[in-house]
């Protein structure tokens, strides 16, 4: 028993939750892998105090990484190597706790050069000891960073592209990628209205607000355990964001239809749409990955909706298509995300600029495919969470010069004659960057 007791009480010594972060980030950076892959796995096991400071550390690194990078290769002399380099990312954890979090110098510089010890590199902590202190000596957090792509904290492919974009609203997206995402809701009608679930949040003291935009939205002005909310088992709402939820309204759903929702994992627009029409036909809820198709039928079932999931590549529809036209198209196409880096800051890290491309070609080859499969008459609803305009205004303008019988729902035209679309940024009425295009299909002659 004293050999156990022991045994644990070291291993409770060795555990240091900044080497936590330092594996999570090395996950992200180094190997590649998306923090809803890595970050759930690391926090399995702590308090929730603790799961929250893990996600604030690793967030507000990936935030701030061309900053802290440039500080690293300021005071680090050569790269380090093999198995000394995840020492990097605990120094550039123990910059961001120094100069942006609330974190005591003492505790940050401590438990920064403990965390060498967790990490099996204790050889290391003298000198993360030393790059510490000389940060804090100098004065380096308040220093100007060198240019306004390193401020920014994006990496260099994305910023230009934006630059090149947004050149006056440049500013206004930089900041609104940088600052904390929202908690928004969207209510389940079919099983509470929106003003009982208002006084159901109010009274457990939750603050929340209400939008114009959105008949089933609600915000909540601060962060919380979305499962511990009134009502989650029960499937009175689901958290979706207020640009995610314009999907379904713009697809306006009618009574009668058969209805396809393409790419349509995890499933939060394909409940909205049974949400806001009921009484549909069908509805085919298509999704390649199966893995991600779980969640589909995860929401289904807690949210007491029925759908037909099918498991199948949207590019190629004689593997899975009987045929039968839709009268209405939700294309929500896989792009880069860069819309939702305010909520996902590891995506900025993850996408390459190489990846841009490959992903227009594959959402051209979607379009193409599935606007077959829709009926004369017929809606096509394009969605991406991007704000590039090769994935969103330019890939419609070329869809619609280049399809004799498509164009675009001119009530829906928010955009320039050459910009076809609705394009929201992030930060915009609370919302994430979204894209989105009402594309009619002409009537059988």
């Amino acid at each position: 028993m004293n050999h156990k007791n022991s045994k644990s009480r070291k291993k409770q010594h060795l555990f240091n939750l900044r080497a936590e972060a330092a594996k999570v980030l090395f996950q992200i950076l180094e190997e590649g892998k998306s923090a809803r892959e890595c970050l759930p796995a690391a926090q399995e096991n702590l308090k929730d105090q603790d799961k929250a400071w893990l996600q604030e550390m690793v967030y507000g690194v990936l935030r701030n990484l061309p900053i802290l990078q440039f500080w690293l290769r300021q005071l680090l002399d050569k790269p380090l190597k093999n198995r000394f380099k995840i020492v990097e990312h605990v120094i550039m954890l123990g910059f961001y706790q120094l100069a942006f979090s609330r974190v005591s110098q003492h505790a940050a510089v401590s438990e920064t050069v403990a965390a060498c010890q967790s990490l099996n590199t204790m050889a290391m902590k003298g000198l993360v000891n030393a790059i510490l202190r000389t940060f804090l000596r100098e004065d380096i957090a308040n220093q100007s960073p060198p240019n306004e792509q390193i401020a920014s904290g994006l990496p260099k492919w994305l910023f230009k592209k934006l630059q090149s974009e947004y050149q006056t609203a440049l500013p206004d997206i930089v900041q609104n990628m940088q600052l904390k995402a929202p908690i928004w809701l969207r209510v389940n009608t079919l099983q509470i209205s929106v003003e009982k679930y208002q006084k159901a949040l109010q009274a457990e003291n939750i603050e929340l607000q209400t939008s114009d935009q959105h008949s089933s939205g609600i915000l909540l002005t601060k962060g919380c355990d979305v499962t511990s909310l009134p009502g989650f088992q029960e499937g009175w709402f689901s958290v979706q964001d207020g640009a995610a939820q314009l999907a379904a309204t713009y697809l306006q759903p009618q009574a009668g239809e058969h209805i396809l929702d393409c790419c349509a994992a995890p499933g939060g627009k394909t409940c909205h749409i049974l949400e806001l029409q009921p009484q549909l036909n069908s509805l085919y809820a298509l999704e390649v990955d199966k893995i991600r198709a779980k969640r589909i039928e995860e929401n289904l079932v807690r949210l007491q909706h029925k759908a037909k999931i099918i498991i199948g590549d949207a590019s190629d529809t004689s593997s899975w298509w009987d045929n039968q036209q839709f009268d209405r198209i939700l294309l929500d196409a896989p792009c880069s995300a860069t819309g939702i880096i305010r909520r996902h800051p590891d995506v900025k890290w993850l996408r390459k600029a190489a990846d841009i491309n490959v992903l227009v070609e594959l959402q051209k080859q979607i379009l193409d495919a599935i606007w077959l499969t829709l009926k004369p008459g017929g809606t096509l609803l394009y969605a991406t969470c991007s704000i590039l305009p090769e994935e969103n205004h330019q890939q419609i303008s070329h869809f619609l010069s280049s399809t004799h019988d498509a164009q675009l729902d001119e009530s829906f035209h928010h955009g320039s004659v050459n910009k076809p679309g609705r394009q929201i940024l992030p930060g915009e009425q609370q919302m994430d960057g979204f894209y989105y295009a009402r594309l009619l299909k002409s009537a059988a002659k």
